[in-house]
């Protein structure tokens, strides 16, 4: 299990100016973001020991995440 950050400027580096500009012109693209970087600090703050979670309830934000970061990645091959 990795403790680092999975943030979308690292998990997409090739693709910042696309995610910019798709935050600024997209209010749901905006609304995916800001709710991935939820659940991503709520993960990253489970694994760091912050604020500990049981098992499942870690398990599942992180499957949250994944599927936010698919549609996201969904939306910016279309873009």
């Amino acid at each position: 299990m990795s403790h680092t950050p999975h943030e979308l400027a690292e998990e997409f580096p090739d693709q910042v100016d696309k995610i910019h500009e798709l935050k600024t012109a997209d209010a749901h693209f905006a609304k995916l973001m800001d709710d991935y970087h939820e659940v991503n600090r709520a993960v990253h703050r489970a694994e760091t020991g912050v604020e500990p979670l049981e098992d499942m309830a870690e398990s599942d934000l992180r499957k949250t995440r994944m599927v936010l970061k698919d549609e996201i990645a969904s939306m910016l091959a279309k873009a």
